[in-house]
This record gives structure tokens, C-alpha cells and sequence, in this order.
């Protein structure tokens, strides 16, 4: 018989980086698997290590029902994985408010009152959170996930400050990863992407998009980071993932205006070629 090792929560775990991971460390460890469309787990066959649970990340009562239904089955939680998310895409004048929210609803606001609400779990335990390269701030018409995920970051590492050693963050900064939220984004997004005054601008990231889904970073490289991070005595608090992810956060540090300067200059050319 196999000993458990460990306990996971993993959100978003019925696609990319989160199904991956669910694969991995399912056979020597408890893991509970968040999933939102119900269609997507009916075909699992992980066995009992397995938990699945509903979570839908925009809805803080989905929030608090799927907290407490894992604090009925477990008393620690080893690990925390925190994958889910989406992308609101466009320009910032033409993105109607309610959507930035949403953005950060689902992406910063629903892993934190999550966290919140599992942390009597926690002794020494490890929160992982799926960020990414776009939240060094250097990509426009994305600026909503950007600005989600700088977000996400600095709540988290202020909390385990504040916690002390209640739990060690630790972010995973991927570059463009190989999954369906590519595809997805496009569908989100048809309507703001569907202007006339950033057609140009708008049509290179739709293309962008569909090149990332089938060209991007394999999820298995991040996945490899992540338990990796999970695994060592003393992992470091961030993880960039891809070349593209480690040529983003070296140009971050250049000063704003010049970097604005390049940016322009580089979406332009992007543009016309």
C-alpha cells in the first residue's frame, strides 16, 4: 500500500497546469481537485486519493461552500495550489469597468478570501499561486491581468509576512504556457476585440493568442517548477518560468519612460510585419 505523503488543493484542476498537476501527485497524495463544469470530471479515474470539489471563482458564496466542505474532510492542508483564472483583454478605455472587476474577482480577490478561509489548515504549509510574466506590467492591451496579478502578489506576500510561519508563498511567473485559455480569452473577449480603433492591435493578439495555444511552453515545464518549489527545504518566493517569462523580468527593471519608448516601438513593428 502506498503512504500518503501529503495533502493538495488545487483550483482549476480540470485543464492546463492544474490537470497536469492532478496527474503528478494524485497516486501518493490526497489531493481535492476544484473543477467548475461538472461535464469536465466525469470521465475521471484517479481513485480515492481524489477529491473532487465545486468552486466557482466569481462567486464568494461558491468560495466559502467549497472551503468548508474541505475543512469537513481534512484538518491540514499541506500545500495550496492556486491555478484557476481568466483574461480580460483590450484596451483600457474600451473595457467597461465591470469586466476589470471581474478580472479581479476571479483572479486575485477569490484566491485570497479562499486562502483566508483555509488558513486555520495551515501549520508550516506552502501557497503556490500561478501568476504569471504579465505581471511585470510590460504588456499592453492586457493590462487588466496584468495589473490582477501584480495584485496577487503582493496581497500574498504581505499576508505570509503577517503570518509568519503559518505558510511559505511561493509564485510560479510562467511565460506563454500551451493551454485552452488562449482559445477561451479569444471567445471572452469578442466583443471589446472586435473594435475599430485598435483593429491593427487587436488582430496581432488574436493571432498571438491562437500561435500561444499551440506554440507556448508545455504545461509540463511548469508543472515540473511548481512541484519542484514544493519540494525544496527552502524554495525561493518566485519562480519565472520560460525564456520568455526571464526576458520579461529583466526588461522590467528598465526605467518607465524608456521602456514605454521600446514597447512602442516594438508593438509597431510587431504590427506591420
Amino acid at each position: 500500500m502506498k503512504k500518503i505523503k501529503k495533502v493538495y488543493v488545487i483550483t482549476g484542476s480540470t485543464s492546463g497546469i492544474g490537470y497536469e498537476l492532478l496527474k503528478r501527485l494524485s497516486n501518493d497524495n490526497i489531493v481535492f481537485a476544484g473543477y467548475r463544469n461538472e461535464d469536465k470530471i466525469k470521465n475521471w479515474n484517479f481513485g480515492e486519493n481524489v477529491i473532487p470539489f465545486y468552486i466557482d471563482m466569481s462567486e464568494s458564496s461558491s468560495i466559502k461552500e467549497a472551503s468548508e466542505y474541505i475543512k469537513s474532510r481534512t484538518n491540514k492542508i499541506n500545500t495550496l495550489i492556486n491555478v484557476a483564472g481568466c483574461v480580460v483583454a483590450g484596451a483600457v478605455e474600451e473595457i467597461n469597468i465591470k469586466d476589470i472587476k471581474y478580472q479581479f474577482d476571479v483572479n486575485t480577490f477569490s484566491h485570497l478570501e479562499f486562502t483566508q478561509y483555509l488558513l486555520p489548515l495551515f501549520n508550516e504549509s506552502r501557497v503556490i499561486n500561478v501568476s504569471s510574466m504579465a505581471s511585470y506590467g510590460i504588456f499592453p492591451f492586457i493590462a487588466p491581468y496584468s495589473a490582477s496579478k501584480r495584485a496577487l502578489d503582493i496581497l500574498f506576500n504581505s499576508m505570509q509576512l503577517e503570518c509568519d510561519k503559518r505558510f511559505k508563498y511561493i509564485s510560479i511567473k510562467p511565460g506563454a504556457i500551451a493551454t485552452p485559455l488562449w482559445r477561451k480569452s479569444i471567445d471572452v473577449n469578442a466583443k471589446t476585440l472586435n473594435s475599430d480603433k485598435y483593429k491593427k492591435e487587436y488582430n496581432y493578439l488574436i493571432n498571438n493568442a491562437y500561435k500561444n495555444e499551440k506554440k507556448g511552453l508545455n504545461v509540463s515545464k511548469v508543472a515540473d517548477i511548481i512541484i519542484k518549489a514544493d519540494c525544496v527545504k527552502n524554495p525561493k518566493t518566485s519562480y519565472t518560468v520560460g525564456m520568455d517569462a526571464f526576458f520579461a523580468e529583466i526588461i522590467s527593471y528598465i526605467p518607465q519612460d524608456i521602456l514605454n519608448k521600446l514597447i512602442k516601438t516594438g508593438m509597431k513593428i510587431k504590427i506591420k510585419g
